[in-house]
């Protein structure tokens, strides 16, 4: 099967396949997801085996309006009401209590609660009108490598496997959404995104950050918590803030393969690239890394002689703690020091 690229004037057409039972991507604001009808099961369960994804990682389900959560959660409590006035649609996901039976287990992971997310795509919000019912809609990739930034990153990693893309050029924001957990009695963020939890608590108050880690017989509340992610085949390094580019560059110099230099311009314009160097740049502000961070990622995926990517580390606040929770997942933790350099 070859997979269909579908145009904006074509969501009729993606909404009929999603109706028919059949897997779509689409574009949201963050990144490209694996669209799905969520109140269908055995479409559901073509989702994990598309992506090579595991069965206990739920899934976040996309709504075109608050009413479409109401069908489903056994409630929506008042600061969760406030947050989605104040920020759908757009980048938050939030986690809820549903109603028992309402959303198969294969959904849920097996949980008695489930994300919802009304992303900030008018084409995405069109097609899940269309169809007429929320969709599931991990990213688009196969489960572990970078998430897809563009109709053609899903297009390398699903074709053959999906029935189609709808396609509506490079997303704006590059990570995925912030998670937020509203199913118990005081909200934590599970995972960063940017809508940050400055933004949050200047909604509703106080609220917190998960450290909790996932074990293996457990099933995570939202995706990215337990299994590696957003990893290319070569071994990412982080260049911490204070360390030395220049140390960087010479340690290069002396690897027998082709290192990936992922920084932001004003690093690149102050080094010198070996030979063996090859650039990706991240733009001028961390808008811009994050926007970028998973497209350079998966352009060294492509590159079989790149063998190793240093990538730049920004501080750990605000759209800078989602950039750096993502690139720590890539990197498995491993940062430049780590191989004795300061």
């Amino acid at each position: 099967m070859e997979t269909t690229i579908y145009n904006l004037n074509q969501i009729t057409k993606a909404a009929q396949a999603l109706k028919d039972g059949e897997l779509v991507a689409f574009p949201t604001e963050t990144v490209y997801g694996l669209g799905a009808d969520a109140t269908n099961e055995d479409a559901v369960k073509k989702v994990y085996q598309a992506k090579g994804r595991p069965s206990d990682n739920p899934l976040i389900v996309h709504v075109d309006s608050v009413e479409m959560v109401e069908k489903y959660a056994r409630e929506i409590p008042e600061k969760a009401r406030q947050l989605m006035k104040k920020f759908w649609p757009g980048s938050l996901t939030i986690i809820l209590n549903i109603k028992p039976g309402s959303l198969s287990k294969t959904v849920t992971g097996g949980l008695s609660t489930v994300a919802f997310r009304f992303p900030n795509s008018q084409p995405t919000l069109e097609l899940i009108k269309e169809a007429g019912v929320p969709i599931v809609g991990p990213s688009a990739n196969t489960s572990g490598k970078p998430s897809p930034t563009t109709a053609q990153h899903v297009y390398h990693d699903l074709n053959g496997k999906i029935k189609g893309i709808l396609d509506d050029g490079p997303t704006r924001v590059g990570v995925e959404s912030t998670v937020l957990d509203m199913s118990t009695d005081h909200p934590v963020i599970l995972r960063p995104g940017a809508v940050t939890k400055a933004d949050i608590e200047s909604v509703i108050g106080s609220i917190d950050l998960n450290h909790h880690h996932v074990g293996k017989s457990e099933t995570p509340k939202a995706p990215g918590m337990k299994y590696k992610h957003y990893a290319p085949n070569a071994q990412v390094y982080i260049v911490d803030e204070d360390s030395d580019w220049n140390t960087v560059m010479e340690w290069i110099s002396k690897q027998s393969f082709t290192v990936g230099v992922m920084a932001d311009e004003n690093i690149l314009h102050q080094i010198t690239l070996p030979k063996n160097a090859d650039s990706f740049s991240l733009g001028k502000n961390i808008v811009d890394a994050s926007a970028r961070l998973f497209d350079g990622l998966r352009k060294y995926d492509d590159e079989n002689q790149v063998q190793a990517i240093v990538t730049q580390a920004y501080p750990s606040h605000g759209l800078g703690l989602a950039y750096m929770n993502r690139l720590n997942k890539s990197a498995g933790g491993q940062h430049f020091k780590d191989l004795g350099f300061k």
